[in-house]
């Protein structure tokens, strides 16, 4: 077991250190790369395997949980309707810089694109808007699983999550521990898959260097630019907007105030292992009732993911221009809708990157160049956790004022 925690704690440095020695393979071996590419196709193999069971479980679980807000009335629509909100108007900023900035594109990868052609052949968006809504709704959810159409997955998997909890709590909570201990189980699956994570994207990132060359860890500099721009616009920007809109607190004294709590969210990358400091910046600094707080914030450290969103959204875009995807509207409305749900679904799912796979999956963008992220993978992360924890002190501000009036 301690073997065990001492690789996966310092997994992200091994899988930088094998992207780092993919690069240099691929660099000055390409020739030779060749033997060791399918390790590559093995790891993404296995995690496709596990992208519709988790998310599936995961929404159904969250949904269900998330149908007990209702008891806590007022507070409860509000902080929902909140988090709902943030989290459009995250993805939307990642789409918008995506676009502005078209960090994907410039680079030539015909070849690559052509060999997944077949594969997302069948999951085309489907053209108009009623033909789009109508897409979401599996006729079969059984061949929606087994074909991987994520938007009609999550479809059903809300709308079943929202009946389990509308059951008795004795059912209702049989089958929530239910579905929690499945999720425990692919976690596990998860783990065990991560420990061949280093070796894939090894593989992956030396056939990518010895086709491509350097050109397409520039792109990966860029993407991470852009996101920096996008985390700016939506922690500094629009989080205050809405205190100043919506609250009688002054923007620069909650900034100034939930600093402490971003530090910690920054070094520690977890949203839950910061809630006590965000709990005490939100009860003690911004007057938050406890209440509110001890319902707003653990809440949000589940299911407000708002630096996921922007992630989720520009990791689309960054990938559809380097594949030279067309995107349709329904396109953009999968990237929304997934992106959206995943990230408030994701309590219990370990790391991003499988629900970056599920929003590539339900645009049909190819995910070929998913690894190329790991190695970075960890720098997202930090940043993302800090956004996350600036989104539930938003809300706990927001949410208080209305319930004292």
């Amino acid at each position: 077991m301690k073997q065990q925690n001492f690789y996966f704690k310092h997994l992200g440095f091994i899988i930088i250190f094998a992207m780092i020695t993919g690069a240099l393979m691929g660099y000055f071996f390409p020739e030779q790369v060749h033997l060791v590419a399918p390790l590559g196709g093995l790891f993404m193999s296995l995690i496709k395997m596990l992208v519709v069971p988790l998310v599936s479980v995961s929404i159904i679980a969250g949904a269900a949980s998330l149908g007990n807000t209702k008891s806590a009335g007022k507070i409860g629509i509000s902080t929902f309707a909140y988090y709902m909100l943030t989290t459009v108007v995250a993805v939307s900023i990642g789409l918008a810089l995506g676009s502005i900035f078209n960090i994907g594109s410039g680079l030539d990868l015909g070849n690559l694109t052509s060999s997944f052609s077949n594969e997302y052949a069948d999951r085309g968006g489907t053209a108009g808007f009623w033909a789009t809504i109508q897409g979401f709704i599996p006729e079969n959810p059984f061949d929606a699983l087994s074909k991987g159409f994520l938007l009609q997955i999550l479809f059903f998997c809300l709308f079943f999550g929202f009946g389990v909890a509308s059951l008795e709590a004795k059912k209702k909570d049989s089958l929530i521990f239910g579905l929690n201990s499945i999720t425990e189980a692919l976690i596990w699956m998860v783990e065990k898959v991560m420990y061949i994570a280093p070796i894939g994207v090894l593989a992956l990132v030396a056939d990518a260097i010895a086709t491509f060359g350097w050109p397409v860890f520039a792109k990966l500099l860029g993407l991470v630019g852009v996101y920096l721009i996008g985390v700016f616009i939506h922690t500094f920007i629009f989080y205050p907007v809405m205190i100043k809109c919506f609250s009688k607190l002054n923007p620069f004294k909650f900034i100034k105030s939930i600093a402490k709590a971003q530090l910690i969210a920054f070094s520690t990358a977890s949203s839950m292992g910061t809630l006590p400091v965000t709990l005490d910046v939100c009860e003690n600094d911004l007057d938050v009732s406890p209440e509110t707080a001890s319902f707003v914030l653990p809440l949000g450290a589940t299911i407000n993911m708002d630096g996921n969103a922007i992630y989720y959204a520009l990791a689309a875009l960054f990938f559809a221009q380097m594949f030279d995807v067309e995107l349709t509207a329904a396109s953009y409305i999968a990237i929304i809708v997934t992106a959206t749900l995943g990230s408030i679904g994701q309590a219990g799912v370990p790391g991003p990157s499988l629900l970056v796979v599920a929003v590539l999956m339900a645009a049909d963008i190819p995910i070929i160049g998913l690894p190329l992220l790991f190695g970075v993978d960890r720098i997202f992360d930090m940043i993302r956790t800090a956004v996350n924890i600036t989104g539930d002190a938003s809300c706990a501000v927001i949410v208080d004022r209305f319930s004292k009036e």
